[in-house]
This record gives structure tokens, C-alpha cells and sequence, in this order.
């Protein structure tokens, strides 16, 4: 009997043994996967910040000439309001005189629906 307990201890030594290493290989799987995952999330961070560095330069080229756009869109718009000023002062008179001209010079007569039998 003694061969028979020394064999079921062995059996117990080796299965304690499996189940050591088997617990070793999860914990070494979990160190892989928790490496991984830090070293994706530093590639993603590292990807981020070049398309944000990407995007800082592209969007400082197109800001950039839309600046230079609508200095040139106010210039234009000022030299305009500019010359309509002008126009005006030197318009503003006639302009007046006329339409007091208009105002003043009335000329009654009757409206071409009233008919003089009618009444």
C-alpha cells in the first residue's frame, strides 16, 4: 500500500505542479496583455499628437490665406463705402432739389376711373 500512497502523492506533487505553471502562464499572458495594451495606448498617443501637430500646421496654412482673404474683402469694402460716401456728398443736393421739386410741383386733375356724368 505504501507504493500505492507514494504513487497518489507523486500524482498530487505533479497535478500541484500543472496547476502551478498553468497559473504562472496566466499570470505571464496578463503581464503580455497589460504590456500591450500600455504600448498601443502610447502608439495611439504618439498618432494622436502627429495628426493634431498635422492638423495645427494645415489649419495654420488655410487660417493663414483666409486672414489674408478678408483683409483684402475689408480693404475692398472700405475703398468702396469710401466712394459711395463721395457720390453722396456730391449727390445729395441735386438729389434734394429734386425731390422737393417733385413734392411741390402738383398738378390736380381727376383720376381717369371718375367720370363727370355720375355725380
Amino acid at each position: 500500500m505504501n507504493t500505492q500512497t507514494g504513487g497518489i502523492q507523486q500524482l498530487l506533487q505533479a497535478e500541484k505542479k500543472a496547476r502551478e505553471k498553468i497559473e504562472e502562464a496566466r499570470k505571464g499572458k496578463q503581464r503580455r496583455l497589460k504590456q500591450a495594451k500600455q504600448e498601443a495606448a502610447a502608439e495611439i498617443e504618439a498618432f494622436k499628437l502627429e495628426r493634431e501637430r498635422e492638423f495645427k500646421a494645415h489649419e495654420a496654412r488655410t487660417l493663414g490665406s483666409r486672414t489674408d482673404s478678408e483683409k483684402l474683402v475689408q480693404e475692398e469694402t472700405r475703398q468702396r463705402l469710401s466712394e459711395l460716401s463721395g457720390s453722396v456728398r456730391q449727390n445729395k443736393e441735386q438729389a434734394i432739389r429734386r425731390l422737393l421739386t417733385l413734392l411741390f410741383d402738383v398738378q390736380p386733375r381727376l383720376h381717369e376711373n371718375f367720370s363727370r356724368g355720375k355725380m
